[in-house]
């Protein structure tokens, strides 16, 4: 058994791939979420938020 199996703790080469993409594939899947929050980031208008806000609070000034 090579340094590589054991430390991935499979007993065969195909359990050790069989790990690495279910490791992979469950990685993918946590990190889609932050992408799309990333994504939809991009469109938000910060400024224009804040300025609304403030108005909101002063009696629209």
């Amino acid at each position: 058994m090579s340094k590589a199996m054991r430390v991935a703790g499979g007993g065969t080469k195909k359990d050790v791939v069989n790990a690495a993409l279910r490791e992979y594939a469950e990685r993918h899947e946590r990190a889609s979420p932050v992408a799309e929050h990333f994504r939809a980031a991009q469109e938000w208008d910060h400024e224009g938020r804040q300025r609304r806000r403030a108005e909101d609070k002063h009696g629209g000034m």
